[in-house]
């Protein structure tokens, strides 16, 4: 058996096949194929903690509740349905992974953390959203919603969306219960949908703000807080490219270290989709972590044995 640790980190939007239902069955079924995946890495010998992005559903959730509160429903603030979708993005993800290791005949159980993340209550982010959440929508519909009070952005040429802040996570609050969970054998689900963002007070208790902290971001910080041996990042393509929807397109293997940063200062990668996979695997390998790799979730066994995916690497 293998033993190694892996952080695999799965997108809010790789949830979500298609655009038009993003309805709870459909990303079921689309999350228990990701799920089948995860199984044959514990079956492979990996312990496995599996991160999960909530951008989409967090939307989805927001306007529920604007919905709601034109009937008198009490609101709910953001880091409320942040771990709303913790939960039950988490147990989608938990009762797949669990059908999947007993389909494969392995007796391991699976449990989902509501994990809080703190930040700095002085991080710029809090001046300057930029954490794209929920549907995408034309520019017309953006516009409505931005004279209506909202703040939006376009999103990587694939239409506008909603955006809050997104500081930076500073530690995980629940991190010695991962540990202890993963040292046991547990099959670890945390820091959903990048955390409840909190913030220390004075008084040393903990309360929650009003943002949504990046889940790759999250997914380096936990993987470099535990030493893992690999961090996996999952995205809706096989490989990253350079020039993204570009004629001119190209797809990337294997990528050191140098040349990785000098594509971000390049700016090929769009602020609410590939970037910040890409700093968070840069974050990684450049604090010590052996390796990073991003792939299509469906793809990561192919990835794993060198057929496909892009790697970043020490160099």
């Amino acid at each position: 058996m293998i033993k190694e640790l892996a952080i695999v980190a799965i997108g809010g939007n790789s949830l979500i096949e298609d655009p038009k239902n993003p309805d709870f069955a459909s990303q079921w079924q689309t999350a228990r194929k990701t799920c089948e995946v995860i199984a044959q890495l514990v079956a492979d010998g990996w312990y496995v903690i599996v991160t999960h992005g909530n951008g989409p559903q967090v939307g989805h959730a927001l306007n529920r509740v604007e919905i709601a509160a034109k009937h008198g429903v009490h609101d709910l603030p953001m880091e409320a349905i942040v771990s709303e979708t913790q939960g039950s993005i988490g147990y989608t993800l938990q009762q797949g992974i669990d059908d999947a290791l007993r389909h494969k005949g392995i007796n391991r159980t699976c449990v989902t953390l509501i994990t809080q993340v703190r930040v700095n209550a002085d991080d710029p982010a809090f001046q300057n959203p930029t954490k794209p959440i929920g549907a995408f929508m034309s520019e017309e519909e953006a516009r409505r919603y931005q004279a209506a009070g909202w703040q939006v952005m376009e999103d990587s040429g694939r239409g506008w969306r909603r955006v809050v802040p997104s500081p930076i996570p500073r530690s995980i609050q629940e991190i010695n219960a991962i540990m202890g969970l993963m040292q046991r054998g547990y099959v670890v689900i945390a820091c959903g949908g990048g955390g409840i963002p909190v913030i220390r007070q004075p008084d040393g208790s903990l309360r929650g703000v009003a943002a949504v902290i990046d889940k790759d971001l999250v997914s380096a910080l936990l993987a470099l807080t535990l030493r893992a041996d690999l961090l996996i990042i999952s995205t809706g393509v096989e490989k990253v490219q350079l020039n993204f929807g570009k004629p001119e397109a190209r797809a990337l293997d294997r990528v050191t270290l140098q040349d990785a940063r000098r594509y971000i200062a390049e700016g090929h990668f769009g602020v609410g989709s590939m970037l910040p996979k890409m700093q968070a695997a840069v974050d990684f390998v450049q604090n010590g972590g052996p390796r990073a790799l991003i792939t299509h979730p469906t793809q990561l066994v192919r990835a794993l044995n060198g057929e496909t995916g892009t790697w970043i690497l020490p160099g």
